[in-house]
């Protein structure tokens, strides 16, 4: 197996958790739904033409059936009587693996477990749902922000065509390739189409493994991961607005000193249009980040109690880099990219003071280190768990993780090895730490 595809299958090391039977379940799964009333069962091409065929939207829910993240959520959707009226508006189709999605068409966030798109039937997209508090709390079955990026997708439909231009932004942009499984890291293991007649699971590309293999595809080339893909789809937080989950895009609280309170955001403020787009989910404003220049102004429009306020909300540069990934699956591959394998963590304040070291140098303690594969690269060149890391190259100043993995990124080649510096034992010793 070549290296980057191996290190693409090595990321299990710390996925979200599964269920048992991951295969027991897949099946099952195509058991209760293969011939469901209204979900077609993994048939995007039927979807479509119902779509064209009934004029209603077209709502397509991919779910990771194996991840335990969002199960809680998926159950809801598939179940609860409550959403049924609304689920009747569309033509609903479920979808759960990745081999063969058409990449231009199914641009969203790829770490998240379960994840929503609603289309109009020539394949315009109205917008994007995916929620990052189910993500993290599998047993949550709150439909609230679902079901209002529904009613605003429905809204959204009911314009068509004549808002079609200001959906132009919403659509994909150019790909490498057509779909997953032509990857050249993804096509030497999967094929098209999932082989029931096997292993099941086994034959799966999951989401999270597409951003994977946009990042390969650019290491393998010896380029620079671009900084979208490093961090992908952003959160609004990175520029000081926090937004409520159970609404649309609804402003719970502005951190003072942020791009967010300069551009006039407060409380309350309903996010109608971020970028002239349509906004009918969280997913959908940081899909807008996710295309937004490395710096520049977006217009906003608000509602604000009974009032419409243009906003215009500047990006400072560097602003994607306060992203926090650690808790992304796809940032695993990426550690291999720049730590060799390695998981480590900014050093609190205190262990600090104990070790003799101040609170504004570089201090991270490694706790991970992996063992096999593009994983065990550092291990290979000398580092081990519980090292502190006090110097990268020249960067000895404090930072994230998630800081320095996009520096390093961003600004080194595979086959580099940069000069380090580790604290072992109270003993200063210089390593090297390969890119790759």
């Amino acid at each position: 197996m070549k290296p980057l595809a191996a290190l693409l299958c090595l990321t299990s090391l710390a996925l979200a958790e599964t269920v048992k039977d991951r295969e027991g379940a897949v099946r099952g799964d195509k058991a209760k739904f293969e011939n469901d009333a209204r979900w077609n069962y993994c048939d995007l091409d039927t979807g479509f033409k119902l779509a064209k065929t009934t004029k209603k939207p077209l709502l397509v829910v991919l779910r990771c059936v194996p991840c335990m993240s969002c199960a809680g959520m998926d159950a809801a959707v598939l179940e609860e009587p409550s959403l049924v009226p609304l689920l009747d508006q569309f033509v609903c189709v479920r979808v759960i693996n990745a081999n063969a999605l058409d990449l231009a068409r199914f641009q969203f966030d790829y770490d998240l477990s379960f994840s929503a798109l609603v289309f109009n039937g020539d394949g315009t997209i109205y917008g994007r749902y995916g929620s990052w508090l189910h993500q993290k709390d599998p047993l949550n079955k709150t439909t609230d922000s679902f079901r209002k990026s529904l009613e605003a997708a429905l809204s959204v439909h009911a314009g068509y065509p004549a808002n079609k231009a200001a959906l132009s932004g919403k659509q994909g942009g150019p790909v490498p390739y057509k779909t997953p499984v032509e990857f050249p890291t993804l096509a030497e293991k999967y094929a098209s189409k999932l082989d029931w007649d096997g292993k099941v699971v086994q034959s799966c590309v999951h989401c999270h493994m597409v951003g994977d293999a946009f990042r390969a595809h650019y290491r393998s080339q010896s380029k620079p991961v671009p900084v979208e893909w490093i961090y992908p789809q952003p959160s609004i937080e990175v520029l000081g607005i926090t937004l409520a989950t159970d609404a649309v895009a609804k402003v719970e609280a502005v951190a003072a000193g942020t791009p967010g309170a300069s551009a006039g955001f407060q409380a309350g403020d309903e996010i109608i249009e971020l970028n002239q787009q349509p906004i009918i989910s969280i997913a959908d404003v940081s899909w807008v980040l996710h295309r937004a220049p490395a710096s520049g102004t977006l217009l906003a429009k608000v509602k604000r109690g009974s009032e419409s306020l243009d906003l215009r909300l500047t990006l400072p540069p560097a602003w994607r880099n306060k992203s926090d990934i650690s808790k992304r699956v796809g940032t695993w591959p990426m550690r291999a990219m720049a730590f060799g394998g390695m998981k480590m963590d900014d050093l609190d304040d205190a262990t600090r003071e104990q070790l003799g070291l101040t609170k504004e140098q570089m201090a991270f303690k490694i706790f991970h280190v992996g063992q096999y594969g593009p994983h065990a690269a550092a291990k290979k060149a000398g580092f081990k768990k519980d090292d502190i890391l006090i110097e990268i190259g020249d960067l000895n100043t404090r930072m994230t993780e998630s800081a320095i993995i996009g520096h390093l990124l961003l600004s080194n080649l595979p086959g580099e090895k940069i000069p380090s510096v580790v604290l072992r034992g109270g003993e200063r010793l210089k390593l090297e730490l390969p890119q790759q």
